[in-house]
This record gives structure tokens, sequence and C-alpha cells, in this order.
């Protein structure tokens, strides 16, 4: 059920499924809408009450006026919860900049987290991307933001004339209607507004995220995507192969270093998944999803 959710008179778009069962919270990647979860929701709702929401500024989520932050994204959640009145645990799934955020709010409120998934997630360590050379003149922040800036200035109906989005594959495979409702999300100026202070803030958040310490022992599952595999694809879209496969394998290494955040944590590589895991491997993520129940475990990277 999708519905308006007020959070300090501000209106947050909200999609729940299921009614009872653990908890389960996700957050979704930057410029991501919780459409695309579908495949994993239809699932996990069968024996978890799921929540998904929009941050501000995406779907029919107010954008207001506060800078967006991986802490005001976790200060939402808490807020969420609360009027949802979820008291309970939940298990947090964050993918990619969700992920960012997902771990924000464990270590800010480590008590309202009963397991945390991570898939493919922003490290708090992004800084070092930047020592790798962009892949194309295009590809900077710098030109992201750019970009992002000219988007938000447009009314919607400029914006349906300039940006008609492609769906990936495994995005055309879902229903009908929520492929329309993916394309109509990535059609709206405040998506743009929102990724546009996103992207100005994510390094100084990374910072503070890392700086407030590991999960201690929070159950923890880390998925990141296969590095041959997100190789191959990025060669076949005309990415040049040195430049991409150095670039993957320090996004590996990455990932690799968040399993160490908890005391009680797994890594698996999702074979034949790139960053779209929830998508590529759905049934990987619920596994993992389910697993974070099942403690306690034995550490180190698997390929799954």
């Amino acid at each position: 059920m999708k519905s308006l959710v007020h959070l300090n008179g501000r209106p947050m778009e909200v999609l729940q499924k299921g009614g009872t069962g653990t908890p389960i919270l996700i957050m979704t990647g930057m410029g991501c809408s919780f459409e695309e979860w579908f495949n994993v929701t239809e699932i996990l709702c069968e024996t978890h009450k799921v929540i998904l929401f929009h941050r501000a500024g995406l779907g029919a989520s107010e954008l207001g006026t506060e800078p967006r932050t991986t802490a005001a994204a976790a200060r939402d959640a808490k807020n969420l919860l609360e009027v949802l009145e979820v008291t309970e645990p939940v298990v947090l799934i964050g993918h990619s900049y969700g992920g960012l955020c997902a771990q924000h709010f464990s270590k800010l409120y480590p008590q309202q987290v009963g397991g945390l998934l991570l898939v493919d997630s922003t490290s708090d360590s992004l800084e070092k991307l930047d020592e790798l050379p962009d892949l194309a003149e295009d590809a900077s922040d710098d030109k992201w933001l750019e970009e992002c800036g000219k988007f938000a200035e447009l009314d919607e109906s400029e914006l349906k004339k300039m940006i008609r989005p492609m769906l990936s594959e495994n995005q055309k495979k879902l229903p009908r209607p929520i492929q329309q409702r993916l394309i109509e999300f990535q059609q709206k100026p405040n998506l743009y507004k929102a990724m546009k202070s996103e992207v100005e803030n994510w390094r100084a958040d990374a910072k503070i995220i890392k700086s407030l310490g590991t999960l201690s022992g929070i159950p923890l599952i880390v998925i990141g995507r296969d590095m041959d595999y997100a190789v191959e694809q990025g060669v076949e879209e005309g990415w040049p192969g040195a430049e991409l496969r150095a670039q993957e394998h320090l996004w590996h290494t990455l990932i690799q270093e968040q399993s160490a955040l908890s005391e009680n944590s797994e890594l698996f590589f999702a074979k034949g998944a790139g960053h779209m895991i929830h998508l590529d491997r759905p049934d990987l993520v619920i596994a993992m999803a389910q697993k974070l129940t099942q403690i306690p475990w034995n550490t180190g990277p698997k390929r799954a």
C-alpha cells in the first residue's frame, strides 16, 4: 500500500507491504525509485512487514529546504518508523547511496537495527575513488552536478521532452504499471535537485559516518557486485577496459572493507550481477535478508 506520511509537516511517499513478521526497511540508491524493488519485496512481504520510502525530493516526497545529507535521510527514516509505530528493531537494507544512509542510521540508532544488509553500498572511504581517473570526460562529480543543476531548473513538461528514460532489460520484466512509474520518476525536476544536494554533501557525510566508529556487534551482511561481470558489461557499453578494471578492483576492495564494520558479519559477491543487484539477483538479496535472523556465521568472502 502506497501512501503519503507527513513528517514534520512534509509529505513523504511510503510503500508498505505485508503486515506481520520482522519489519524490513529498505533505503534505495541515489536517483532510484522503490518501485524497482518489486521482485524482492513481493517475496519478503509474505513473511515480513516491508517498508520503503522515497527520500525528500524523490517521487511524491516533498523536497523541503534542508540540505540532503545521509544524516537527514537517517533522521527521516527514524521519524518514519515512529509515525508508523514500528517499535521493534528492523532489518535494514541499503543499496548504493542508500547503503551509506543505512550505515549512518545504524551508527546513530543501533538499538533500532536488528540486522543490516548492504547491497553494493557506497563506502565511507569513497574519497579513494577520486584517486582513479574518470572513465569519461563527462563522468566526474562536477559534470554530474552540472547536469543535475540544468535538469533541476526545468519544469516537468520541459524535462519530459528532454529526458526519455531507457529501462534496463530487468526493469522491462517488471509489471507494466511499474515500468511506467519508473519512467515518470525520472522526469521530475525535484529528483535532480535532491541528487545535486546529495552529491554535494556525500564526501563530508562519509567522513562523519567513519568518525562514528564501527557497527559493533550488529549482524551485518555485505553483498558486492561481480567484478568480472561488471567489467564485461562496461566494455560492451564502450568503456575503456583497463581503466574500468582498475575502478572495479578498487570498488571490490571497498566492499570487502565494509565487512569489517561489524564483529558479526558475512561477505558475498553476487555472481552475474552488476551494481543493481536487487534487479540482477533478487534471489540473493531475498536470501540474505532472511538470513539476517540466523547467527552466528562463519566470516569470509563468498560467491553466490
